[in-house]
């Protein structure tokens, strides 16, 4: 699974993405059982994929399930064929083959999630040059909060391009917005600026309602704003994971959620999703989840 931390809609624009890959995995094997659309597209007598850590309560926690199904799928088959999946060549194929299917059965789409799903840990990601292994700076602590329903990324998506045509210059101003604090948070990044780092994810907040007034999309629910302005009173940043609408959203700061925000959060109705990065990215598992060597 995956948490896109800065560069949502900028991305498809050529904006750097910072996204990091959650120890939430989807599990393909051969044998019966249930596959996603996106794995009967790739494969024949596709794989069953299980995606129930990326699921509460039967609903999509908005950590990038179809993504993280279609990797652990093709990963299946190559690992079967006997491909190595620790070798960065067969990574880059999975992750291409992954993202063309992805792509076309969704309709578009960035691939950032397809990209944490394959390398896993932290990611700088743009569509043209892919993806780059990169490292939060020391002592940013993430964590993710699930509001119990689920979002359609591609209904938001199709908001936002429609927007093109009945506001275009709107959507390029908001648009622009967003690359910029995009490129703020890959310039802190670099740096291992981490306050910077904080400010420029706390500044995609209000950029993204924006967008979202904009292309009349609930991108930033108003419960995610007022949790915005708790996180900001602590020096953190809570904004929508990605594409928003609703589903989950991700706190960064210099210390773990305070209780006073988590109070907040459960009065909004929204519950801690307990994450770690998960820095493996697409690998075979015995039964016993050992890595096979």
């Amino acid at each position: 699974g995956k948490l896109v931390l800065t560069g949502a809609y900028a991305v498809l624009e050529g904006a750097p993405a910072i996204v990091i890959a959650v120890d939430r995995r989807a599990r393909a094997s051969e044998g019966p059982g249930e596959a996603t659309a996106e794995v009967r597209a790739a494969l024949e007598n596709p794989p069953s994929v299980d995606v129930s850590e990326l699921l509460h309560d039967g609903k999509k926690l908005g950590l990038g399930s179809s993504a993280a199904a279609l990797v652990a799928a093709i990963g299946l088959r190559a690992a079967l064929r006997g491909q190595d999946l620790r070798s960065d060549a067969i990574r880059r194929a999975i992750f291409a083959r992954a993202r063309e299917v992805h792509a076309e059965v969704q309709g578009g789409g960035s691939g950032v999630d397809v990209a944490a799903s394959t390398f896993g840990g932290v990611l700088r990601y743009t569509m043209a040059g892919g993806a780059e292994s990169v490292e939060l700076p020391a002592g940013v602590r993430v964590a993710a909060f699930f509001s119990g329903e689920s979002a359609r990324t591609s209904d938001l998506r199709a908001r936002v391009d429609a927007l093109r045509a009945s506001d275009a210059a709107a959507r390029a101003a908001c648009l622009a917005a967003l690359a910029d604090t995009a490129r703020a948070a890959e310039k802190a990044l670099r740096a291992a600026d981490a306050k910077k780092l904080i400010a420029a994810v706390d500044a995609s907040g209000p950029a993204l309602a924006a967008l979202g007034r904009a292309a009349d999309a609930a991108i930033v629910p108003p419960a995610f704003a007022k949790l915005g302005d708790a996180a900001r009173a602590e020096g953190a940043a809570f904004v929508p994971s990605g594409a928003g609408g609703g589903d989950v959203g991700v706190f960064v700061g210099m210390t773990a959620p305070s209780a006073s925000f988590e109070k907040r959060a459960a009065q909004s109705g929204m519950r801690a999703v307990p994450i770690q990065i998960d820095r493996h990215g697409v690998r075979v598992e015995t039964e016993q989840q050992e890595t096979i060597r």
